[in-house]
């Protein structure tokens, strides 16, 4: 890792009590990159920093992502495909399926996801998701987002939706996620990509690890009409124009009622808890600090190699944060030690991302065209993520 002097513009952002700052160099236009070496509580700890000014309009924000829900690349790829100047890894996802035999990983996010200004998929029940525990109060539909006025807000996102038939209306629970709630009824659209839709029937909104539901059914909608049907969710590329939707005990049950040919017409949308601004991109995780004040609970006891993002001066200045996860720093910090590392920086509130070895920050150099990977992921190499958070700069 090469720490160089202070390089490029002036840098205002405020530090950790105690940190030493490493390096800091301006990589565009209102973008800047920084290091630091902080103590915690199990041994001394670097930090990457990317922050961002907002204010500037030469940049935005949007989502990191594959081009389908449903599949994973490296943090590095996924900036340099999308022409981003730096960025992290996001949600936490649907990595592994050791508890439910022959049934694949989808490598799907935990929470709601937006990308320019597409509502890509819903969040999956609280008890399906991956990742340490919730702190109380949180849930998986917690997200940071931008919205359209270009301001930053930690906010819920909510599935509202229905199926419309001549038999009538029926909730829609789910939308592009891995894990549907009990007894309800999902749909499945070109973003989802390619994977099994089976794991959308195993586990229970309490317990991820319950063996896969045995009552499902499926039905293709092409051009607002049932075209096929089936007992078991499939997998394959669904194409434009076409809705897959997915039914498990009781909405598999209203599902059969369905016949060929007949009309379907499937609405759904994502409603913010609190802002009544449209949102350009979104990103699911967990909040640890709002107002200025860590959340209560947090925990104080478990250190890890952690990934999270910090806003200020009214959602217009963004940080992203990522511990380094060299050896010599691999004990990394608490959610609590997070929260109050965040707040150092000048963070009013603050969301955690996914950690471990899906924890990644890349940024190029100064009038670089491509993205370099900044700190040193735990597994030596970067891990594949279903998403993350990208900085642009035009300047």
């Amino acid at each position: 890792m090469a720490f160089g002097a202070l390089a490029g513009a002036a840098l205002t952002g405020a530090a950790p009590a105690g940190a030493v700052q490493a390096r800091a160099v301006r990589i565009a236009s209102g973008v800047t990159y920084e290091e630091y070496d902080i103590q915690a509580a199990r041994g001394p700890t670097h930090i990457h920093v990317i922050r961002a000014d907002l204010r500037d309009p030469k940049v935005r924000l949007d989502l990191l992502y594959p081009g389908a829900v449903a599949a994973r690349a490296p943090v590095s790829q996924l900036a340099d495909a999308q022409g981003a100047v730096a960025g992290v890894n996001g949600d936490f996802f649907n990595i592994t399926e050791t508890q439910h035999p022959g049934v694949e990983a989808t490598g799907a996010s935990v929470g709601p996801a937006i990308a320019s200004g597409r509502a890509l998929k819903a969040a999956v029940p609280d008890g399906q998701r991956f990742g340490p525990a919730l702190p109380p109060g949180t849930s998986t539909r917690d997200v940071l987002g931008m919205g359209v006025d270009r301001r930053l807000r930690l906010d819920g996102l909510t599935l509202t939706g229905s199926v419309r038939s001549w038999s009538g209306r029926l909730p829609l629970a789910g939308l592009n996620q891995y894990a549907l709630p009990v007894g309800s009824i999902g749909a499945y659209t070109s973003a989802w990509g390619s994977a099994s839709r089976l794991r959308a029937t195993c586990g229970t909104d309490t317990d991820r690890a319950a063996p896969c539901s045995t009552d499902t059914y499926e039905v293709t909608l092409r051009r607002g009409r049932v075209a096929a049907t089936a007992d078991t969710p499939g997998s394959g590329a669904i194409p434009a124009g076409t809705t897959v939707v997915v039914g498990r005990e009781e909405g598999a049950q209203e599902l059969r009622k369905l016949s060929l040919g007949e009309p379907v017409r499937v609405r759904q949308r994502l409603a913010a808890t609190t802002s009544r601004v449209p949102y350009r991109f979104a990103v699911g995780g967990y909040p640890v600090l709002t107002g200025g004040v860590p959340l209560p609970g947090l925990d104080a006891t478990t250190s890890a190699v952690r990934t999270a993002v910090g806003v200020s001066d009214d959602g217009r200045r963004l940080l992203l944060l990522a511990v380094d996860g060299a050896p010599a720093y691999r004990t990394g910090l608490t959610i609590a030690e997070v929260a109050s590392t965040l707040r150092g920086l000048g963070a009013v509130d603050g969301f955690s991302l996914d950690g471990g070895g899906s924890s990644t920050l890349v940024a190029r150099e100064p009038g670089g065209t491509a993205v370099t990977v900044r700190n040193h992921p735990t597994g030596g190499a970067e891990r594949p993520v279903p998403n993350g958070i990208g900085v642009f700069s035009t300047g």
